[in-house]
């Protein structure tokens, strides 16, 4: 995959999230023509790898997603391939219905001020509207050190409201399934101010970081989950 297309699909602090991705692509047997659900799709780079992979895609957000995201599946000339849809994830209006949902840092947002059955039910409505042996992919921004809490705290705009979810968090919405994994990446790479600060400081966690760090301690969860 080429490092623009990755770009595209990413977007932002690409080579720590990539690491999901290539998880991704190893666990996912992509059906012929099957259907599948970007959640909180923002400008829709999931939504246009799936479509790259063969599947009709439903791009969805909570509102205005064609208009952030149509343009970038026009580029790509996968346009039929996907439709649009304002979408809480909270509320899937599917059941037994989707072969993949996959989703990218959303639940920091939905849990905002503490709202962790929120967080809860966001699993639980997937769970339903994927078909029975469906796939969920799914890559997360976490709690994180005490350091990564403290700057989030002080320079994110949302970092006071925002619910960043552990792992065992995840463990624990993921018990349903019939199958699941967890993998931890990235420790110092979220701290760059620029994305050509954030891919060198990539290369330290691949190289340092992610072994000497707790697994506690990393800023990306991701992993998947059957139904």
């Amino acid at each position: 995959m080429s490092e623009k297309l990755k770009q595209a699909i990413l977007q932002w602090d690409v080579r720590s999230w990539s690491t999901a991705l290539r998880f991704w692509e190893r666990v996912v047997q992509w059906q012929k023509d099957g259907r599948a659900l970007e959640l909180g799709a923002n400008q829709g780079g999931l939504s246009l790898w799936m479509a790259l992979n063969g599947q009709q895609v439903l791009c969805s957000d909570l509102e205005g997603v064609e208009e952030r995201a149509s343009a970038l599946h026009q580029a790509y000339s996968l346009r039929e391939k996907i439709e649009y849809a304002n979408l809480d994830a909270l509320n899937i209006p599917y059941e037994n219905h989707f072969d993949v949902i996959v989703f990218k840092s959303i639940l920091g947002g939905i849990g905002r001020n503490d709202n962790k059955q929120a967080q809860e039910r966001v699993f639980q409505e997937i769970y339903k509207a994927l078909k029975p042996g469906g796939i969920l992919l799914f890559a997360e921004n976490i709690e994180a050190s005490p350091i990564h809490r403290f700057f989030r705290r002080r320079f994110v705009r949302w970092g006071r409201s925002w619910r960043y979810v552990r792992v065992p968090d995840l463990e624990r919405c993921l018990v349903p399934f019939s199958a699941h994994a967890i993998h931890t990446n990235g420790f110092a790479a979220t701290f760059g101010r620029s994305e050509k600060q954030r891919r060198i400081l990539s290369w330290l966690d691949t190289l340092l970081f992610n072994f000497i760090t707790p697994r506690n301690w990393k800023y990306i969860a991701y992993g998947f989950a059957r139904k």
